[in-house]
């Protein structure tokens, strides 16, 4: 383990994924199986890659699934402890939620849906070489009037926090991580909702605060769409995004044990097979997430979707960009094409649903 960068670590897993319905109906988004772990195990690799040992995690929705799959932390050679909200918190509301728990005078606080390779020591050593109140990992990002934007002077100090806006005045956005010196965490109003973006940092610059930014370009991504999840899934697979977690070698597929491909099959674009899935004789599998037991009949193609546990995809059927909950059954040659989504246990007969008239 890297040398300890004697900070907390507070990861808010507490939202409810509503965007990645309906996979998020079974599981947490954190815990969705993402290149063969759940989400949550990648960032925990690069926490403790880090040197960060004590890592809380702030729970609300299926707050006991995470207790019930890291428990202490000691597997992963970490310290976890667990927080959970009563009722949603917004973000700053969580994170004075869990001030209780903290050790140490500084916190690293991440959102628990951003696959990030920010180099997070350097991020920490930002933070005391400018003694600052508060430090942002700002992300350049291609087209920031998608997000808000945050300038900063010369020296890297935040100037303010602007709205979503057609020309940003900067390409830096809010990238969803922070450094928080203990004490301000600890002037948050605690048992309310309270926001970051809109009541925290403002408040914070209004009264003379130090508030940096470490501005970085490596790899981003906010993976609370289904687009997103499958595009970071990838990335994982292929090593594009940094983990120690995944389970077997970078390549161009992860195949996880008992999966099996018939002849002529292809696995490719940093695909996951989970566990006891089947990929029938000829089909194509691209850019996916098939969760354990799901199946892929000969002749489909899965291109840049997700198919729940024990999901089935019928002979000659196509999926692009298309999400099936668990169980769920597309017959033999359907088409379903980009943001489709197959409720758990849905069953769409044979060649219900087309998109081309050659049926």
């Amino acid at each position: 383990m890297a040398s300890d960068l004697g900070v907390d670590a507070v990861v808010l897993v507490g939202g409810k994924g509503t965007r990645l319905r309906p996979l998020t109906l079974s599981a947490p988004k954190p815990m969705l199986p993402t290149a063969g772990v759940p989400f949550l195990s990648h960032l925990l690799s690069r926490i403790r890659d880090a040197g960060i040992r004590h890592v809380v995690l702030g729970t609300s929705y299926r707050a006991e699934v995470f207790e019930e799959y890291f428990g202490d932390g000691s597997k992963l050679d970490l310290e976890l402890e667990y927080v959970v909200e009563d009722v949603p918190l917004d973000t700053a509301g969580a994170i004075r939620n869990v001030a209780g728990r903290l050790r140490a005078e500084h916190a690293l606080i991440f959102n628990g849906d951003i696959l990030s390779g920010a180099d997070l020591g350097a991020l920490v050593q930002t933070h005391r070489d400018a003694a600052a109140d508060v430090t942002l990992h700002l992300q350049r990002v291609a087209d920031p009037s998608r997000f808000g934007s945050v300038p900063t002077d010369e020296t890297g100090r935040v100037l303010e926090f602007l709205e979503k806006t057609p020309n940003p005045p900067t390409d830096q956005i809010n990238a969803g991580c922070y450094v928080f010196r203990r004490s301000v965490i600890e002037s948050i109003p605690a048992g309310r909702p309270v926001s970051v973006e809109r009541e925290t940092f403002p408040g914070l610059l209004a009264a003379g605060a130090h508030i940096h930014g470490f501005v970085d370009d490596s790899y981003w991504l906010d993976v609370g769409t289904p687009e997103a999840f499958v595009r970071g899934s990838a990335d994982l697979v292929r090593g594009l995004a940094p983990t120690s977690a995944l389970p077997g070698e970078v390549g161009d597929s992860l195949v996880l044990g008992g999966a099996l491909c018939g002849a002529g099959a292809s696995v490719t674009g940093g695909a996951t097979l989970g566990k006891g899935c089947t990929v029938g004789p000829r089909a194509e599998v691209a850019g996916s997430v098939l969760f354990d037991g799901a199946t892929v009949g000969e002749d489909a193609v899965v291109e840049r979707s997700v198919l729940g546990a024990g999901a089935e995809v019928g002979a000659g059927a196509v999926l692009r960009g298309v999400v099936l909950g668990d169980g769920a059954k597309v017959g033999a040659g359907c088409e379903l094409t980009d943001g489709a989504r197959v409720w758990p246990g849905a069953e769409l007969p044979d060649g219900s649903i087309r998109f081309s008239s050659d049926a």
